[in-house]
């Protein structure tokens, strides 16, 4: 999305970096990444590594969501400005959108940024904020955020950066998102687990297999007709008793199957009132 503003604006740019092509499924062959693909749409030279940045006459690198270390070499031959999906700093690292949402925060933002050495510690151009719906989605997030992102960036290209501050405060750091983080603990509160479920790709397991929990609302137990208590993980309906309130399902994808309504599933399943789960 920034690299198509950045050439609608009328730059010449000298070189794309991305990462190698990837293969999104075991038997099928290796995709260029989003970036790739409009490069060459565009007539762009792609390369996959940050040092051929040397061999160009570029004034500016402009990096968005690249996702790795950028070599010392490469930061003294060319001045580098990062949009960074956060209000630094305040989440810098790799997974700045997935780790605000988890940690319900309620605004969060794009910040340009001059890079350097450290882990996004970089002194800051401008940041602008953006509000986080209560029921939005990672990939709605990173999309608002991926928009915003180039309109700042073509505009200070068009204005100048001018002068960067110094980030204040102290800095909290978005790791990776692993597997583990995704994973429901119906012990713990509805509210919490409803954020794992906004990052996509949530899972339990059922019967001894993974079940997705692609879509979920939070609720309360008592409008179940449940009990407020009772062992987490139970089914009362569509409501997963948590350990505190209910979790509704309303999308869910069984192993090995396509995603589906929580209620068809529901029918197929027929859970008995012994079964939970995650267990």
């Amino acid at each position: 999305m920034s690299l198509r503003a950045i050439v609608d604006a009328g730059h010449d740019v000298a070189i794309v970096v991305t990462r190698p092509d990837k293969r999104r499924g075991r038997h099928e062959p290796p995709r260029p990444s989003p970036v790739k693909a409009a490069a060459l749409e565009l007539g762009l030279p792609v390369s996959h590594r940050a040092e051929d940045v040397l061999g160009t006459d570029a004034e500016l690198g402009v990096v968005v969501a690249f996702g790795r270390i950028i070599k010392a070499e490469v930061l003294d031959h060319l001045p580098l400005v990062n949009a960074h999906f956060s209000l630094l700093p305040r989440w810098r690292g790799a997974a700045p959108v997935e780790r605000a949402i988890l940690a319900g925060d309620t605004i969060t933002g794009v910040c340009l940024m001059a890079i350097d050495e450290g882990l996004d510690t970089g002194p800051v151009y401008r940041c602008e904020e953006v509000p986080i719906g209560p029921e939005e989605t990672a990939p709605e997030l990173r999309e608002r955020l991926a928009v915003l992102a180039a309109r700042m960036l073509v505009d200070a290209l068009a204005r100048g950066l001018g002068p960067a501050r110094p980030q204040e405060g102290p800095g909290t750091y978005a790791e990776k998102i692993e597997p583990v983080d995704l994973f429901l603990d119906w012990r713990r509160p509805a509210a919490e687990l409803h954020r794992v479920v906004r990052l996509g790709r949530a899972w339990t397991t059922w019967r001894d297999r993974r079940l997705l929990v692609l879509a979920a609302q939070v609720t309360v137990t008592q409008d179940t007709g449940a009990p407020t208590g009772g062992p987490a993980g139970r089914l009362v309906g569509d409501v997963v008793i948590t350990g505190e309130g209910g979790l509704r399902l309303v999308t869910v994808q069984p192993e090995g199957r396509a995603p589906m309504a929580a209620a068809d599933w529901l029918r197929g399943a027929r859970p008995g009132t012994a079964e939970r789960l995650g267990s």
